[in-house]
């Protein structure tokens, strides 16, 4: 077997190196240089799950990684020299290779003033933040594990690399990685590493919204409901300052138990159970925020029975800001707006009231109606399960308007007017009069009509009315 061929094949648990991994490892090698696996794909692959990208370190300069790799028929980027980085590409796959290095001092708690290229991969390592991320292995050598990452692996722990608060102090990014990874594995944060991850919180406030962004999508998406917004929720405040109103704000209602910081937490469980843990990323961000505008819009009437008029309108105005500033993708946001404004819209199982929500998504997400409505009914299912017992059974109800929405779906119903079984051209040429505001009036009516069931979606039924309603608008 050749050299090449048994990296090609070793591997770390059931965890196959990558040829392109291993076509790195190789060229450095054999041109004198030491070369390890370091970061996410070893704790990946010693936690037997498919491992990502795979990240080289070495002890060869970035000039002489570039060269290397090229004369190994490898294409090279520069993609981050300043810190010793080159991505070497073979097919699809990009390999990060970094020169060992230490960091300077974090004058701005963000980025190292500057970077130290050092010859130990021991010394590469002690700059990582958490030990599970702070291992490097080889194909032929094994393990390098000098701050026992596997050990906290099997003991399904996230703990800082050497001090906590130091290393919070270096990138307050790190907090909220903290809670991400604990979040993603299911693991627990050392009592250490935790102390620092909630007394070092504020210290996001330095951190881009893009990089909090980028955190806050690994969370969310992790699957773990109210987890992060139950227990780390210093943290969370730190990340999303709008969030903090709700904690120990109480409903003042008989349809809650809860105060909304508790509420909410409960609806993201439940979102989890009720899509079986593969929830969409905006149906976690809809339970994160959907009762974000609760605290601003709380009335108290004369029997002390509190009510939030307009919290869902206040909601959707947040979640949307919200959502910009983190400069989350325009889809995502959209349909998470759409959610949450409609969250809690009053809908009976008729026709007209489905068709009518159906409509409304529609309006908010053009073209989106059919898939939104599912998701709807689910944080409508999930948001009744967290109010006061007594009032759950509104769970039930929604199984009822989630099949009557599909079957009108199925059925082609009409909740636009393009779905209608007539145009505005035929109206034009039927009544020979020419387009203006009256056409649009028309139209409106025949959906209207259409949606509510007293006109049948029929080319000959919606000629006869349009023409009534056109003779109508000209009297």
């Amino acid at each position: 077997m050749t050299t090449e061929n048994a990296y090609s094949e070793a591997m770390l648990g059931t965890a196959r190196l990558s040829e392109a991994g291993g076509r790195v490892l190789t060229a450095l090698e054999a041109a004198g240089f030491e070369a390890w696996i370091v970061g996410g794909w070893v704790r990946d692959a010693l936690l037997d799950t498919t491992p990502g990208d795979v990240d080289v370190a070495t002890s060869a300069p970035w000039q002489e990684s570039e060269a290397v790799l090229e004369a190994a028929g490898l294409r090279v980027r520069e993609t981050g020299t300043a810190h010793g980085t080159v991505t070497a590409v073979f097919g699809h796959e990009g390999v990060e290779t970094t020169t060992y290095r230490v960091d300077g001092p974090y004058e701005d708690g963000r980025h190292p003033s500057s970077v130290e290229f050092v010859g130990s991969v021991e010394l590469d390592l002690a700059r990582r933040d958490f030990t599970v991320n702070a291992m490097a292995w080889h194909p032929t050598r094994g393990l390098l594990d000098p701050y026992r990452g596997e050990e906290d692996l099997e003991a399904g722990i996230i703990r800082a690399v050497g001090d906590p608060r130091t290393r919070f102090e270096e990138d307050g990014l790190r907090v909220l990685r903290a809670v991400r990874f604990a979040a993603r594995l299911g693991f627990a944060i050392e009592p250490r590493t935790q102390d620092a991850v909630r007394a070092l919180a504020p210290l996001l406030t330095r951190v881009s919204s893009e990089r909090i962004s980028t955190e806050l999508r690994g969370i969310l998406m992790a699957g773990r409901g109210g987890w992060p917004l139950r227990e780390e929720r210093e943290t969370m405040f730190a990340a999303i300052p709008e969030l903090e109103p709700m904690e120990g704000f109480a409903q003042h209602s008989r349809y809650h138990s809860l105060d909304v910081l508790c509420h909410v937490c409960r609806v993201m469980d439940y979102v989890e159970v009720y899509t079986g843990g593969v929830a969409s990323e905006e149906l976690r961000w809809c339970a994160l925020l959907h009762d974000i505008g609760k605290p601003f819009t709380l009335q108290v009437d004369e029997a002390g029975q509190g009510h939030f008029y307009g919290h869902p309108a206040k909601g959707m105005e947040m979640t949307d800001k919200i959502m910009r500033r983190l400069a989350l993708p325009e889809a995502l946001r959209k349909r998470t707006v759409a959610l949450v404004r409609l969250h809690d819209r009053p809908v009976q199982p008729t026709r007209a009231s489905v068709l009518s929500i159906l409509a409304d998504l529609d309006a908010l997400c053009p073209g989106q109606a059919p898939s939104l409505v599912r998701e709807l009914m689910v944080i409508k299912r999930a948001d009744a399960m967290a109010k006061a017992p007594e009032y759950r059974d509104y769970a039930l109800e929604v199984d009822a308007l989630d099949a009557l929405a599909q079957r009108l779906l199925a059925e082609g119903a009409p909740y636009r007017v393009q779905d209608l079984a007539i145009s505005g051209t035929d109206i034009l040429e039927l009544t020979g009069r020419s387009g203006g505001p009256w056409l649009g009036e028309v139209l409106r009516t025949l959906l209207q009509e259409t949606m509510q069931g007293s006109l049948p979606n029929d080319h000959a039924a919606l000629e006869r009315r349009s023409t009534a309603i056109a003779r109508g608008l000209e009297a």
